[in-house]
């Protein structure tokens, strides 16, 4: 890994760069016409509102990735969780350990907040992610399924 690599929050001036990362993670998951958000939203949610939290990947100063992260809560265990929503190394940078890097990192930030877990999500076919999640120490919890209500629905229902 570069000397010159470091991991940062992300400051609030920065909801723009925050979203151009969320887009290029929605592009390489086949899934861009599904980001709704703009800067307006992303700044309102993480540092209005404190929805949830953003770091940095940077080598020499210029981000290379970030990871956006939240608590949940867990019954099971009693205590707040880290959920890792989002996390993503721009394809140029890949393979240098800065993805790994960033999970080490927010380990370390679940264990020096008392979390029981830290969990996420990831594509099937992600295989080179999948590869490191494995060798991390991560399990796969295949007897669980995702469910969704999109907003529409969501708001259907509510009624």
């Amino acid at each position: 890994m570069n000397n010159h690599f470091n991991i940062r929050p992300a400051r609030a001036d920065e909801a723009g760069l925050v979203l151009k990362f969320i887009k290029r993670l929605a592009e390489y998951e086949k899934c861009a016409d599904e980001v709704v958000a703009d800067e307006a939203t992303i700044h309102h949610s993480l540092f209005v509102e404190h929805s949830a939290e953003v770091v940095f990947a940077e080598e020499d100063g210029v981000p290379v990735g970030f990871a956006l992260f939240f608590h949940n809560f867990s019954t099971f265990v009693g205590r707040k969780g880290l959920y890792l929503e989002d996390l993503f190394i721009v394809p140029e940078k890949r393979g240098k350990g800065y993805g790994k890097a960033l999970l080490k990192h927010l380990a370390q930030l679940a264990v020096e907040r008392n979390c029981g877990r830290m969990e996420w999500i990831c594509l099937d076919w992600n295989k080179p992610a999948l590869s490191v999640y494995r060798s991390i120490g991560a399990i796969p919890m295949d007897e669980w399924t995702v469910q969704r209500l999109t907003e529409p629905a969501l708001k259907q229902f509510a009624q």
